[in-house]
């Protein structure tokens, strides 16, 4: 692990921050080592006799890990170099062009340090399912809801790491109705590729209980997601695949991420990834 401290960002803090979020700490899960972070690390490193300088070094990373050795028991379920070599090769990708996707979409890690695969919840999208099947979201709208239930998007309410299961919970438990938690899983995005959870039909899952049980298994099967997904989706008059086979990065990023992929530089960040992994 690097050496980290306030104002760091990369894939170590998000991981850092993982941890402090399976101890107890209050933090907000992301890359970015913020204010929030460098005190809960004060904090642990005080309560277990280190020198409280907020910086994460050689011993309060060997300290973190012993504090929570059995996080670490979901590394049976990543992706080997092979996986994602296998991957490209199959779908006519070259395998920086995988793993740029990769990077961007989750950081390159589909599960959270406590096994369960990465999720992110959006309220408008439940909303939206809601209606699918018939229910009146705005019968169900409160003052207690309105982090899970709203129907335009907001990242306001994004909370991160194993906290948007919270979410999903709160979402699905609004009503007994079966509908209520099918909508609320077809409102996340999973894994390593952060697959829309209401894609399942389209990818060809029996339910939508299928696909999440296929998400928590291994990321070999968020690697088959994604590659079912690039297949089967169109935008612009192509294909997915095509786009990212002709690196129109603008192209793929807004079929893949939406309009806002342009505000978050989606394009430009799969672009540098690519390039960086091409000339590694």
């Amino acid at each position: 692990m690097k050496i980290i401290r306030y104002r760091s960002r990369g894939r170590d803090v998000h991981y850092l921050e993982e941890i402090l979020t399976k101890l107890g700490y209050q933090v907000y899960v992301s890359n970015f080592f913020g204010k929030d972070t460098h005190e809960a690390v004060k904090d642990f490193q005080k309560k277990n006799n280190l020198v409280i300088d907020g910086i994460v070094g050689l011993k309060t990373w060997s300290k973190l890990i012993e504090a929570k050795r059995d996080l670490i028991a979901f590394n049976d379920k990543l992706l080997s170099e092979q996986d994602v070599k296998d991957f490209a090769n199959a779908f006519g990708l070259e395998l920086a062009m995988v793993k740029a996707v990769n990077e961007i979409e989750s950081s390159g890690k589909g599960f959270l340090v406590e096994g369960k695969p990465r999720i992110l919840f959006e309220g408008h999208v439940f909303w939206k399912q809601l209606e699918k099947r018939g229910i009146s979201p705005s019968q169900f709208t409160s003052e207690q809801n309105k982090d899970v239930l709203y129907k335009k998007w907001t990242k306001v309410h994004y909370k991160g790491g194993i906290r948007e299961y919270d979410r999903l919970e709160k979402a699905a438990s609004i009503s007994s109705t079966p509908a209520f938690y099918e909508a609320a899983c077809s409102s996340a995005s999973w894994g390593a590729f952060q697959i829309m959870g209401y894609h399942f039909e389209s990818l060809e899952y029996a339910s939508i209980d299928d696909f999440v049980a296929k998400m928590n298994d291994h990321e070999r099967e968020h690697l088959k997601a994604f590659g079912k997904f690039i297949s089967v989706t169109s935008f612009r008059g192509k294909k997915l695949i095509d786009w990212i086979k002709e690196k129109n990065w603008a192209k793929f990023a807004h079929g893949y991420n939406g309009p806002g992929y342009k505000k978050n530089k989606y394009d430009d960040k799969l672009r540098n990834a690519y390039e960086r992994y091409s000339n590694d």
